[in-house]
This record gives structure tokens, C-alpha cells and sequence, in this order.
């Protein structure tokens, strides 16, 4: 009897191991509830494609969503919208696109690099920049156009550089630049070196200066509104997450700190 009892203990304990075991993996297999990030969310990085006039307010909710997204990994890339939209083509890997203008979107989703429909997340309008104190005493959109003047704007391809160009042709003024840029934050570098007189740049972008501009509001302005869209992009790897963070822009988080920039609601 004691024989059949000790031969039948190697048994036993195989068996409770196995059970063990099918129990461990059934809980793995659960899934995790309380509202808490999924493995697959822990382990991520995502790339974000954004407007050269985002770079503090997407620098910053990038810093708030990877907070709130325990493990998550948010990378910036900024630029002129333009120059972004033909990296995308060219197939330089991202997970969302936030442009600074329609026209630019629109191109991204004719060569079918965005997943789903576009949506608006803030809006901008211009304003002149110019060195502190206003030497050149700018005080219009007629005086950009001053012989003499060094104005430097976006080339017309730029969000920034099409809405100067519409605002000008609303107001029947000619603008000539010494210089066109690829972004808004080439323009504020030559207006902050003294390398420009004057340049046409977001409200935004004055303010993110910190005082290193002067701002000069024009009325002309209001004719060449650009709307901002945001979308997640097809190639995506972590399209989920990537879908989390354009919905976090979209939030009140947010849009509280587009609100604070000086981004106007959607």
C-alpha cells in the first residue's frame, strides 16, 4: 500500500504542476480592467509629424500624454508643413501628421497616407514681427511694402507664407521679402538676429517668443484664417495610440494649452 502511495507522488505533483501552469496562463490572457494602460500601450512610441509654429504647445503634450501613458514614447518632428508632407511621400515613417493648413492635409490624404478623416484642432491668424522697439516703426500692413524694407516671409508653399500672400491680396498691397523661408521659425530667427525689418508669423509664434519680438496686429489678418488638422497616417504601428494622442489634442487638456499659446478653438 505504502509502495503504491510513493509511485503515485511523482504523478501528483506533475499534475498539480500542470494545473498551475494552465491557471498562470489563463490570467495572462485576462484582460486588465480599473482603466489602467494595456501592454501594448506601455511599450509604445509613436512619431508625430507637426507644423513648425506647434513646436511648444506639442512639446508640452507630448510631455502630458507620456505622463498619463505610463512607458509611452511620444517623438517630435517639426517643420514646414509643406516640407513634412513631402518627407511623408517620400516614406519617412510617422504615426500622426498635424499640419497647419487644409491645403497641405488635403495632400497628404490624395496620396492616401492618412487613415481616416482629418480633424480640425485649433486655428491662427498672422501678425507682424518685428525686432524689439520696432525700429523700422511698422505699424501696418501697408508699411511692409516701404522701399528698404527688409521683410522676410514663408515661402508660398508654407501655411505661414500662403496666408501672408492672401492677406496681402485682400488688402491690395505687393509684398516683396529679400528672403522666402521654409517655416515661421526661420522668419522669428531673422527678425530676433536684426537680419529682417519686419515678418508675417502667427500670433503664436510672437507670443512663444517670450519677448524676444515685438507683435503688430493687423485687421487684414482675419481674411487668411488657417484651421490646423490632425490625423493619424495609415503606416502606423501603433495606430491605436496614435489615435490616443490626436483625441488628446483634441481634449481639454489639450486644448487648454492651445488656448494658452494663443490658438483660437477649432
Amino acid at each position: 500500500m505504502n509502495g503504491r502511495a510513493v509511485r503515485l507522488r511523482p504523478k501528483l505533483a506533475a499534475a498539480g504542476a500542470l494545473t498551475l501552469a494552465l491557471l498562470l496562463t489563463a490570467c495572462g490572457a485576462m484582460p486588465r480592467t480599473g482603466g489602467g494602460v494595456s501592454t501594448s500601450s506601455t511599450s509604445a512610441s509613436i512619431t508625430v509629424f507637426a507644423a513648425a509654429s506647434l513646436k511648444a504647445t506639442f512639446t508640452d503634450l507630448a510631455h502630458q500624454f507620456e505622463a498619463a501613458h505610463g512607458g509611452t514614447k511620444v517623438n517630435l518632428s517639426f517643420g514646414g508643413s509643406s516640407d513634412l508632407v513631402a518627407q511623408l511621400q517620400s516614406g519617412a515613417p510617422a504615426d500622426v501628421f498635424a499640419s497647419a493648413d487644409e491645403a497641405n492635409m488635403t495632400k497628404a490624404t490624395n496620396a492616401e497616407l492618412v487613415s481616416g478623416s482629418p480633424q480640425i484642432f485649433a486655428t491662427n491668424v498672422l501678425e507682424i514681427a518685428v525686432p524689439k522697439g520696432n525700429p523700422a516703426g511698422i505699424h501696418s500692413l501697408q508699411e511692409l511694402a516701404k522701399p528698404g524694407l527688409r521683410l522676410v516671409l514663408c515661402a508660398r508653399q508654407v501655411p505661414c507664407g500662403s496666408a501672408s500672400h492672401k492677406a496681402a491680396d485682400a488688402a491690395g498691397v505687393a509684398l516683396k521679402p529679400v528672403s522666402e523661408e521654409q517655416s515661421v521659425t526661420d522668419v522669428l530667427g531673422k527678425v530676433i538676429s536684426g537680419d529682417a525689418d519686419a515678418g508675417l508669423v502667427y500670433v503664436t509664434d510672437v507670443k512663444g517668443t517670450g519677448g524676444k519680438v515685438d507683435g503688430v496686429a493687423f485687421p487684414e489678418s482675419k481674411a487668411a484664417v488657417n484651421r490646423y488638422p490632425i490625423a493619424t497616417l495609415r503606416q502606423s504601428k501603433a495606430s491605436s495610440v496614435a489615435q490616443d494622442f490626436v483625441e488628446f489634442v483634441r481634449g481639454a487638456e489639450g486644448q487648454k494649452v492651445l488656448g494658452n499659446a494663443g490658438f483660437g478653438a477649432p
